[in-house]
């Protein structure tokens, strides 16, 4: 774990259906429990909400079938144990019933300055980057960690990203 720095994450959905549709309320009644359990999650630190208390209504790439999900962990390590080893692995297993593929990157990673809550104009400059240039240090994906700023040991590649990039 570094103590200057925390990782950030984003990932996008596109939306089958429209939030208040039948076809997705599952997944919206999975919402408010799945950012509780992430809140209380070893090494969960911030994530991006709105008034009524997640992103849904947020827009990112100016388009409105996007969502968009923004988190900070203190390592990849507590991320990938909340995204894999937690009931939030259920609704992942759930994606593609509420979301139409992305074919190119929907999820980056990045390290950030401890204390910092990361904007959606940073994603989505993290996103481009990942989708133009692969992972490099600045935008990457679990399966391809790089280490914080100044560290010089890699976090060691994950396996289990079955839903992530």
């Amino acid at each position: 774990m570094d103590a200057a720095h925390d990782l950030a994450q984003v990932n996008i959905m596109r939306l089958r259906a429209a939030l208040d549709s039948p076809e997705l309320a599952p997944f919206v009644a999975a919402l408010d429990p799945v950012n509780a359990l992430a809140e209380q999650a070893p090494g969960f630190v911030w994530r991006l909400e709105a008034a009524d208390g997640n992103s849904t209504s947020l827009r990112i790439f100016d388009d409105p079938t996007l969502i968009v999900n923004m988190s900070t962990w203190r390592s990849l390590e507590a991320l990938t144990d909340y995204a894999y080893r937690s009931a939030h692995s259920g609704i992942m297993r759930r994606r593609r019933e509420f979301a139409i593929p992305i074919v190119e990157a929907y999820l980056a990673l990045w390290w950030v300055p401890r204390g910092h809550a990361p904007t959606i104009a940073e994603a989505e400059e993290r996103l481009r980057h990942l989708r133009a240039h692969g992972p490099t240090p600045f935008a990457f994906g679990v399966r391809t960690p790089f280490p914080p700023p100044g560290a010089t040991i890699a976090p060691a590649a994950r396996d289990d990203d079955r839903c992530w990039g």
